[in-house]
């Protein structure tokens, strides 16, 4: 009998000895992992370890209400809420296009960022990537530009609407309202920015082309 009590202690602590060296193991391997020496796993299974809903949106999806969005509130907090205040139209177009590349550089470029998965995957659906003071810079510039295209927008569309209606030339039957303001900055923004991508890409491949002549 003792000598089977004996065995079985043996056993224990051989069984205790072997799974704190495992554990061990699956520590040091967390605390050293890297990219590099980690495992590749799908986006499927990681989203079975992932909090919050199970129906996910695309990137570009989220990109496209974050941008509409924020335009919006710009429009409503601003246009509507500052037209009492700031009566004369060229003013408030001042207040407006600062207003556009403030809240795109301050707030919807950190928001993007903070959603990216990697550092910088959002980058693509920026105007401007830079931080700080010149990027604030360039986003209010960035700001007017946008805002130009919408009001272009708004003098086509009232057009078009007043020939399709017969309304009076001097008449206004598209007010400016946060929906399709905040749908025209997206669309323009867009636009834009597919514009940079496409003279990039001519750039470099023109470098290239030169490089291999050489």
């Amino acid at each position: 009998m003792r000598r089977k009590e004996k065995e079985s202690n043996q056993d224990e602590r051989r069984a205790s000895a072997d799974y704190y060296r495992l554990n061990t193991k699956a520590v040091d391997d967390l605390v050293n992992a890297t990219p590099e020496n980690s495992p590749q796993v799908s986006e499927k299974e990681l989203r079975k370890y992932r909090s919050g809903p199970k129906i996910r949106l695309r990137d570009w999806m989220k990109v496209v209400l974050i941008k509409w969005w924020f335009a919006g509130a710009v429009c409503f907090f601003f246009y509507w809420g500052l037209g009492m205040v700031i009566p004369n139209m060229e003013n408030m177009l001042l207040v407006l296009g600062a207003a556009l590349g403030m809240i795109t550089n301050l707030l919807t470029n950190n928001v993007l960022r903070f959603w990216a998965k990697v550092p910088g995957g959002n980058d693509r659906w920026m105007m401007v990537t830079r931080r700080g003071a010149p990027g604030l810079l360039l986003d209010v510039l960035y700001g007017f530009v946008i805002l130009a295209c919408i009001v272009l927008s708004y003098q086509l569309l009232n057009l078009l609407l007043i020939a399709l209606t017969g309304a009076e030339k001097d008449s206004v039957p598209l007010g400016v309202e946060p929906i399709l303001f905040g749908l025209l900055a997206m669309g323009w923004d867009f636009l834009w920015i597919g514009v940079r991508r496409a003279a990039k890409k001519i750039l470099e491949d023109a470098k290239a082309a030169g490089k291999t002549k050489v």
